[in-house]
């Protein structure tokens, strides 16, 4: 798919569609004025009539246009001038993008507003409006005969003033970014029969030659030679092998601190012999989200160049109930010698991270991010759109935190209070996989707590936000590829000095 950064009044782009975002009662003024004028007042006679308002949400269709080069136009509203952020202006283009990729072969001339760019800045309006297309087009419906959505023939994000040729490199990133955000989305919504350990490790490889990233698979035989007995036990009752990958990026050369992405892999997940609810497992060929999200993340951190060591580790099982599987009362002696009593096969995905994270702080990370989709409590406490966000170093949790917000994404933090650890003690060895009822999220949190030593290290719990439940008008059904931007600007700043 074409992307090109023109610099072309809004009014003379030449397209089949152009895409105008406005803000709630914002006046005709520079560009939209010249774009309103060329127009007839049109734009300025729909604002009079509360046709279009511009709230967050609002888009309008015009298809019978005159006076601009394009064949028709698409307003989309940004809501309130004062809560303009780059999450609400991301989700307002991938909106307008949803809307007309419901077509075939689709030119579209993207106009960057001036309120977005006094918003967010100029650079992170090319950015974001980039990757919104990218994503916006791209559907979960690749197995129907007839797709709902396809790639656009091309796109022209229309130059801000001031932004020069430097706003191509800006359109350039959100591009990637896009794209890698589409692969974690691909990877999480293909069926558990095409995405098992073996085939996720293979298409980790099949990334890594294409994007220069040095990559290992470790197969069963290496994993009991690193001692990884809690994920060897999670896989057990599976025929599928387990497999761990591990991807090298290393565009800050030897000896440069390594920033550690980990990634549960968990391809199906059927609870174990604490066997979950037919309806409860319906979507569980989501539950390697963290995992499809670092091999995301670290295709755009290789394209992009950036200037860090960052290596991402995928712990890859299937949690099965076959003849073999793990049991309930079980002890397990995790990487680390930590013994671990299992009251529950379906709280797995701690136990395969913790030989992961083990594994991260031998080989020398110098700081830790994880990524899993591990608990429904997180789910409860903050709804689906939310990620968790817990840590053992507040400092490292702030910078990750307003990465976040700088790529528009939403993370919230919760208190990893010492009395946590209390609730994950156990009779018969060191802790327990579970902590009751209370607090759910939290005591997971605890949990791997013990397998990252004095590590700064961050854990996202992405259980809500990676895999939509419905269509929205901004996003689509099924994987999400969320904090995937998020891992790289965390990687971006950490390779400046700033993370």
């Amino acid at each position: 798919m074409q992307i090109d950064f023109a610099r072309t009044a809004w009014q003379d782009a030449a397209a089949d569609w152009l895409v105008v975002g406005l803000a709630e009662n914002e006046a005709p003024a520079g560009p939209l004025a010249a774009l309103d004028e060329a127009l007839g007042g049109r734009i300025a006679r729909l604002r009079e009539r509360e046709d279009f308002t511009g709230k967050a949400g609002d888009r309008l269709a015009l298809y019978d246009v005159a006076g601009i080069a394009a064949k028709r136009l698409l307003l989309v509203g940004l809501g309130q001038r004062d809560k303009l952020d780059a999450e609400s202006f991301r989700k307002a283009m991938q909106s307008a993008a949803r809307k007309l990729s419901e077509k075939k072969d689709v030119s579209v001339a993207v106009a960057l507003p001036p309120v977005a760019v006094e918003a967010i800045s100029a650079r992170r309006a090319l950015e974001l409006a980039a990757l919104a297309f990218v994503v916006g087009c791209v559907g979960q419906d690749r197995y129907r005969a007839e797709p709902g959505r396809h790639p656009f023939r091309s796109i022209a994000l229309l130059a801000v003033d001031g932004e020069g040729d430097a706003g191509r490199g800006d359109s350039e990133r959100g591009r990637i970014l896009g794209e890698a955000i589409n692969l974690t989305r691909e990877l999480v919504d293909a069926p558990p029969r095409e995405i098992f350990p073996e085939s996720f490790a293979a298409r980790a490889e099949e990334v890594a030659r294409a994007h220069g990233l040095a990559c290992e698979v470790f197969d069963r035989a290496r994993l009991e030679d690193e001692r990884m007995q809690a994920l060897l036990a999670v896989a057990q009752g599976s025929a599928q092998p387990p497999r761990m990958v591990v991807l090298e990026y290393k565009g800050a050369g030897e000896g440069a601190p390594v920033l550690a992405l980990v990634g549960k892999g968990v391809t199906f997940d059927s609870g174990g012999l604490s066997l979950k609810s037919a309806e409860n497992m319906q979507t569980m060929k989501c539950d390697m989200a963290g995992a499809a999200t670092v091999l995301g993340a670290m295709t755009a951190i290789a394209r992009l160049g950036l200037p860090v060591n960052v290596t991402g580790y995928m712990g890859l099982v299937e949690n099965l109930p076959g003849g073999n599987a793990f049991k309930v009362g079980d002890v397990l002696t995790a990487r680390n010698g930590v013994t671990i009593e299992v009251l529950n096969t379906d709280a797995e995905g701690r136990l395969m991270l913790a030989d992961v994270l083990s594994y991260a702080v031998d080989q020398g990370a110098e700081r830790i991010i994880d990524l899993a989709t591990l608990t429904g409590a997180c789910v409860v406490a903050l709804g689906e759109d939310v990620v968790g966000a817990f840590a053992n170093d507040q400092v490292w949790c702030d910078r990750v935190l307003a990465a976040a917000r700088a790529a528009g994404e939403r993370v919230w933090q919760l208190p990893m209070f010492e009395l946590y650890e209390e609730l994950i003690k156990s009779d018969v060895a060191d802790i327990k996989n579970i902590g009751g009822r209370w607090g759910g999220a939290i005591t997971a949190a605890k949990f791997l707590e013990r397998f990252v030593g004095t590590k700064p290290w961050v854990h996202l719990d992405i259980a809500g936000p990676s895999f939509a439940s419905s269509n929205k008008p901004h996003r689509e059904g099924g994987g999400t590829g969320c904090m995937v931007a998020t891992l790289v600007e965390v990687a971006e700043r950490y390779g400046e000095g700033n993370g």
